[in-house]
């Protein structure tokens, strides 16, 4: 592949003097959506709120500039805080730094070296499978921000969940936490139904909503929140010092699997995310996302976000989908997102800092609810063709071990089918 192919041109902007204004509306509204989410997953990772807002902005901006899709909007996601979890709790949040500069290096070579047109010989079962196990494990990791407790120790979801339960029941549950997370559920999914029976027209997202209630609702109390996010978000003299650049006593075999994973999980996302939105888009005629450049410059993002104090970043389908659903039509609107961003940051910062822990566990609950699909899951429950065993067989092998394997399971296992099909055929 040319590397000229993967830079930026005046091409990016032809259109942007015909639609500034609703680039322009559809990045504040994605901007809206992007906060609690930033905040929710930078502290489900571990690695603070401040480092969501710094992976938000930067990843967003950077990728928006140097990536392959014109409506892709990218930061901190439900999938990566899946992967860097276990990280995290195994070897500290400073082997982040080293490991997302790593991993960006990794997905900016697979853009250079032409493997982003891979993406489209993954079965669709398999990523179907894939997003269903991430929204699963989403959710189970918000057991302790929900129930009030400290988190237990361990790596793997379930048993982590399942000790979190229990030493929460013998310890005690902080039950002001759960009638928060049921609150904030309950107002985040009436609103969308409020909103429509109140004819308003204007779109206001449910978890931008619980946010405020809640905060307002539970300013000057006791319960856990966000607290002070810095004035300066990235420390620059903390970042690369010899404790921050250390991978903390991890072998070379752990490092190099985990930063695999997180590149390969990074390019699969993103490419899949983008691919969402050529299809949603694809009534418009817009141009199609150029996946080795879309590697190109997600990873060029995870590079700079993970060296600027912020966590490995990934397009997110979510985001991705309001952008899209808001009109946008050039990649202003996800720069316009990260300037919103900053606006946000730079001005309610100590606004921030009172948002309940436990609102944002509810938001991500939320998440996971949506991604999964209750009504998908009576269907597939409903059925036993082949797509569907995949499809479940993925999301569980996702659960039960890792991102990677549950797609490597998934491919083998259609693949496999696709054969003993074909021969009862034949």
């Amino acid at each position: 592949m040319k590397f000229p192919e993967i830079l930026p041109s005046r091409r990016d902007y032809a259109e942007l003097a015909r639609s500034w204004r609703v680039d322009l509306i559809a990045g504040v509204t994605v901007g809206i959506v992007a906060l609690p989410l930033a905040l929710a997953f930078g502290i489900t990772t571990g690695a603070g709120a401040s480092a969501g807002l710094i992976t938000a902005v930067l990843a967003g901006l950077i990728a928006a500039i140097f990536g392959g899709s014109h409506l892709q909007v990218s930061g901190p996601t439900g999938a990566m805080t899946v992967v860097l979890v276990p990280i995290v709790a195994q070897h500290g949040v400073a082997v982040l730094l080293p490991l997302g500069i790593f991993a960006g290096i990794l997905v900016i070579l697979s853009g250079i070296f032409g493997i982003g047109t891979l993406i489209n010989r993954v079965p669709w079962t398999v990523m179907e499978g894939f997003t269903l196990g991430i929204a699963m494990v989403i959710g189970l990791q918000q057991i302790p921000m929900a129930l009030g407790v400290a988190k237990a120790h361990g790596e793997r979801t379930i048993p982590v969940a399942w000790n979190t339960v229990r030493h929460a029941l013998q310890s005690g549950i902080h039950w002001s936490s759960v009638l928060i997370v049921i609150a904030s559920l309950g107002i985040k999914f009436a609103t969308p139904h409020l909103l429509k029976k109140f004819n308003i027209s204007i779109f206001i997202p449910g978890s931008f909503l619980s946010i405020v209630i809640m905060t307002a609702l539970l300013w000057g109390t006791d319960v856990a929140k966000v607290g002070a996010i810095p004035k300066s978000l990235i420390n620059t003299h903390e970042l690369f010092s010899s404790h921050a650049l250390s991978a903390q006593g991890m072998t070379l075999f752990a490092f190099m699997y985990a930063a695999f994973s997180i590149a390969a999980l990074s390019g699969i996302e993103s490419l899949l995310s983008a691919r969402v939105a050529d299809q949603m888009a694809h009534h418009h005629g817009l141009t199609k996302t150029l996946p080795n450049r879309e590697l190109f410059g997600q990873g060029l993002a995870t590079v700079i976000a993970s060296a600027l104090g912020g966590i490995p970043a990934t397009g997110a389908i979510a985001r991705t989908s309001v952008n899209v659903r808001s009109g946008a039509r050039t990649r202003f609107a996800a720069i316009s997102h990260a300037l919103f961003l900053i606006l946000i940051i730079t001005v309610l910062s100590p606004v921030i800092a009172h948002v309940p822990t436990a609102t944002l566990a509810a938001v991500l609950i939320g998440t996971s609810i949506r991604i999964a699909s209750p009504a998908r899951m009576r269907e597939l429950l409903r059925t036993t063709g082949p797509d569907e065993i995949v499809l479940l067989v993925t999301a569980f092998a996702v659960l039960c071990i890792d991102l990677m394997w549950g797609i490597v399971i998934g491919i083998v296992l259609h693949l496999l089918l696709t054969r003993l099909m074909k021969k009862s055929i034949n």
